[in-house]
């Protein structure tokens, strides 16, 4: 079967189209993702089976796509492209990452014999919390409550929805009154090799071999809830001397935090290393003590998984999560972490300081993750709904 991916914005990185089209290539399919690209990489690329179509397209044209159901020109400039990939390609089966390019899918591709759309994100809940929404002018131009229209004829209108867990499934179907049949379950994983081939940057693990490290990958946007752990690093230097909260990420957000370090005198304990290549990630989190995910807490956040958290997990990394839903419920099942209020510094402060104080404890939670990615959450496992369902439309 030709499937054809669907990704408005860069490739590589992004662990979870990754992982999902290596699971249908070992199950012998062919797939071809067409992706936009911003910096002159080959327009056509194979990277181990994965036929990949480049689009080159101005940084207009992303920031542009804030707008795509503000008015319908997102989609026109782009649909010409999709439409001669799905044709050029022969792609039999069209598979979306996310709704901001679903309009133009839909209209470029109405003979592909199935359109599934793969939700990574409840982007409508998670809009009402970026800058360029909330700030002048975005805010009299970007709408969060059209988005959520738009993604509802998409739900219905696509013949199978992928989301990450089940909480985003039950969120799903009480909105929307579809078939529960109709979603399918994938959630973010990691590859058997992010563990089993680890390759460590030496000069990481030096820099950082004296210092407890508590690690936060990713995104460093405010929903994220970096801020507290900044304000929680501010008590904690005072019980944990040789405390280090390594940030490696980036986001527009990076100005106030970084202000808020200096102002609260933390560049000793703070460590903003900004976005690295994620061949990287083995060695940050090997050199770290505790890994963490502060979100704050909003729909979105409560029913999705953060991938990072079982890359933490996979290399024996015990976790300190804000008690998001689904993040809080997995790591109550798998005790492999402790759990603090979302947005709530002394929570975070007490939670922390016993994690230092017990390491061997804290170090068991750690193995607990590890067998749990090894033995039942690994990405092969996790995508055996989808694969079957590709399988059976043969």
């Amino acid at each position: 079967m030709k499937i054809g991916m669907i990704f408005d914005d860069e490739f590589p990185p992004h662990p979870r189209i990754w992982n999902e089209a290596f699971n249908l290539m070992e199950a012998g399919h062919e797939v071809y993702l067409y992706c936009f690209d911003y910096k002159g990489r080959p327009k056509h690329e194979t990277l181990n089976n994965l036929k990949i179509i480049r689009s080159q397209k101005s940084r207009l044209i992303r920031k542009f796509s804030a707008l795509a159901y503000t008015t319908s020109l997102y989609h026109r400039i782009i649909y010409k492209d999709i439409a001669q990939f799905v044709k050029s390609y022969g792609i039999e089966i069209i598979h979306v990452h996310n709704i901001r390019v679903a309009r133009a899918v839909l209209y470029a591709s109405p003979n592909v014999k199935m359109k599934i759309l793969d939700l990574h994100e409840n982007i409508p809940e998670i809009m009402k919390s970026y800058n360029h929404v909330t700030s002048f002018p975005g805010k009299y131009f970007i709408f969060p409550s059209i988005w959520k229209k738009w993604e509802r004829r998409f739900v219905l209108d696509f013949d199978k929805i992928i989301v990450v867990t089940e909480f985003a499934k039950n969120d799903l179907l009480e909105n929307y009154q579809i078939d529960e049949k109709k979603v399918i379950v994938v959630p973010n994983s990691v590859q058997e090799s992010f563990y089993k081939s680890i390759q460590l940057n030496n000069d990481i693990i030096t820099r950082f071999s004296s210092g407890f490290n508590v690690l936060y990958f990713g995104d460093t946007g405010i929903r994220r809830g970096l801020e507290t752990v900044i304000r929680a690093a501010e008590v904690l230097k005072n019980s944990i001397p040789n405390i280090q909260i390594i940030i490696v990420g980036s986001s527009t957000s990076d100005d106030y935090l970084k202000h808020l370090t200096s102002k609260l005198k933390l560049d000793n304990q703070i460590c903003f290393e900004g976005f690295q290549d994620e061949k990287l990630l083995q060695s940050y989190i090997t050199t770290s003590n505790v890994c963490i995910s502060p979100l704050l807490r909003n729909r979105h956040h409560d029913t999705t998984y953060a991938n990072k958290i079982f890359q933490y997990m996979a290399l024996g990394k015990p976790l300190l999560v804000s008690d998001c839903t689904a993040q809080q419920e997995i790591v109550n099942r798998v005790k492999c972490g402790l759990i603090h209020k979302a947005g709530n510094i002394n929570d975070f402060v007490k939670k922390l300081r016993w994690m230092y104080e017990n390491p061997n404890k804290t170090s068991e939670m750690g193995l607990k993750g590890q067998a749990f990615i090894a033995n039942e959450f690994n990405q092969k496992k996790q995508s055996k709904e989808m694969i079957d369902f590709y399988n059976n439309l043969n």
